[in-house]
């Protein structure tokens, strides 16, 4: 990957770009793909874009992977088999809207856990730049009504989306004990491995369940887009950046997924954004600014 490629909170933008992607998609062709499936493929994909890399590192870091193996099955049910399914299922249910604002809510349970397994603790300037971030979330969804906010109610689609907020904490915060001196692409794929054995079952029992994949044009360009970017590349990039920054940190910048979510709707569906979005991205860039702005020494938080 290129120098200029490489800085963490760069690959934390893109990340977030690519999965903002991926929640269009995934709400948008529901009614064509069921969830399971849409897992299953996303990951099908990524592992073989992964593997070409991986296997060359295999024979010689096999021994570093076995002995890591706890910690391998754990963020691969976490991050591969757990996150994504739960907010595809999510998305059968819930309005966006609420998909958004609970998605919103990973930072501060990342920060949470943090606290709670590993006596993280962010300085006050930066727990400012996390409430600002989410204020900014808050003025976008609810475009600038607090009565909007009010009037949300949680339903099933929501209490999978929660689950999957705190899977992907969990699975963030974790990527600490992942085994050291393994190569990346290697470690991806370990992951995605465990990930499909774990949705495979799923998977069959939603095939046998008569719930099929609706096959189009448009619908094969969409699985094909959540396996190669929010899947293989967005991880890449995420897991990187993590190394980097720490759980806290990295977290932070799923706050710019309605700012993309924005700028996506403006570009495809011409929605013109109004005085509440603008507001909510400067919010966001505020807090995310207040949260990085001194990047640590150490790869601790």
């Amino acid at each position: 990957m290129p120098a200029n490629l490489q800085h963490p909170y760069l690959l934390l933008v893109l990340t977030t770009l690519f999965w903002s992607g991926n929640m269009v998609i995934g709400r948008a062709i529901r009614d064509q793909v069921p969830p399971l499936s849409l897992a299953f493929w996303r990951w099908a994909i990524a592992l073989a874009l992964v593997l070409p890399l991986a296997l060359p590192h295999l024979r010689a870091q096999w021994p570093l992977l076995r002995s890591g193996w706890k910690a391998i099955i754990v963020l691969g049910l976490l991050g591969v088999g757990g996150y994504n399914t739960l907010a595809y299922i999510g998305l059968q249910y819930t309005p966006a809207t609420n998909a958004v604002l609970l998605n919103s809510f990973i930072p501060i349970a990342t920060i949470t856990l943090s606290w709670i397994f590993l006596n993280k603790h962010l300085r006050s300037v930066e727990c400012l730049g996390v409430l600002l971030s989410f204020i900014g979330v808050a003025t976008i969804v609810c475009r600038g009504e607090v009565e909007t906010l009010a009037r949300l109610s949680l339903n099933v689609g929501d209490l999978w989306m929660l689950a999957a907020v705190f899977t992907w904490a969990l699975y963030t915060i974790g990527l600490q004990w992942r085994p050291a001196g393994v190569n990346p692409m290697l470690l991806l794929a370990a992951f995605t491995i465990v990930g499909l054995l774990a949705l495979a079952p799923g998977y069959a029992w939603e095939i046998a369940q008569g719930k099929t994949i609706r096959v189009s044009a448009g619908v094969l360009a969409g699985i094909a887009y959540t396996g190669i970017f929010p899947g293989f590349l967005g991880y890449v990039f995420y897991n990187r950046a993590v190394a980097e920054v720490g759980a806290s940190k990295a977290s932070l910048f799923i706050h710019l997924m309605p700012v993309f979510g924005t700028l996506l709707s403006a570009i495809f569906l011409d929605e013109i954004p109004q005085l509440h979005h603008y507001l909510g991205i400067t919010l966001i860039f505020a807090g995310i600014y207040l949260t990085t702005a001194t990047l640590p020494q150490t790869k601790t938080e």
